[in-house]
């Protein structure tokens, strides 16, 4: 199948619904994306076939979980995942997409300009800077392959409102990398995790969303600085 036909029918498995514009949208971003990764490594992966399944059709397995309305911060976006395909996906949403690259950065504002996407806001900054200004602000968080539970958790969960979800993407043998950070969860209000199964479509990969209901204040000293983070993980 094209690269069309991919995303088409496996949008479809996803959010059983057709959605023409996203589904342009997405195919340009897949174009503006390999084009710059000729100059800049932004992704291992240089055919369409294969941006539309490893990535956008990961992505994608956030959309349902994304209500109409919500704050949601993408932490360590990269190349704008899962955030950009999410934002296309999801308009009625706002999205900021956090990375602590600024030529990234740049390429998501040129992308967002290029395509119309006026739901989505690139910022430049490391993250537990971000957090400092940005305590309790977003009623979801998400990311995706970015660092251990233990690490990503102190630097996500603080700017999680209490009542808030952070939606990490993991691999499917991640249980033993749950298990270590449940202390995290705990210090930091989110004490429980949920993992939800699912099968990228047309890929066959499994994957995990490690989901973390925020229920209590995460206590002011977190997050911490980000060598103590990574010398001295809760």
């Amino acid at each position: 199948m094209t690269a069309y036909e991919l995303l088409v029918t496996g949008l479809q498995q996803i959010i059983h619904a057709d959605c023409p514009q996203a589904v342009d949208k997405l195919l340009r971003y897949c174009d503006l994306l390999l084009e710059k990764n000729k100059v800049m490594n932004l992704t291992a992966v240089t055919e369409p076939s294969e941006v539309v399944t490893r990535h956008f059709l990961d992505c994608a397995s956030l959309a349902p979980y994304i209500r109409e309305g919500q704050t949601v911060l993408d932490v360590g976006t990269g190349a704008g995942f899962p955030g950009l395909p999410l934002a296309i996906l999801c308009p009625g949403a706002q999205f900021t997409l956090l990375d602590a690259q600024r030529k990234r950065i740049d390429f998501l504002r040129e992308v967002a300009e290029a395509l119309d996407i006026a739901n989505v806001m690139p910022v430049h900054a490391r993250a537990e800077e971000f957090a400092s200004l940005h305590r309790a602000s977003f009623d979801v968080a998400v990311s995706r392959a970015v660092a251990d539970l233990r690490m990503l958790s102190e630097l996500t969960i603080p700017m999680v409102k209490t009542g808030g979800v952070f939606y990490a993407m993991k691999a499917a043998d991640c249980m033993d990398e749950v298990r270590a950070a449940s202390h995290a969860f705990s210090v930091l209000g989110a004490p429980s995790a949920e993992l939800l199964r699912y099968t990228v479509p047309h890929d066959g990969v499994e994957r995990v969303l490690v989901r973390l209901q925020k229920t209590a204040d995460t206590p002011a000293q977190y997050p911490r600085r980000f060598k103590k983070i990574q010398t001295d993980p809760l």
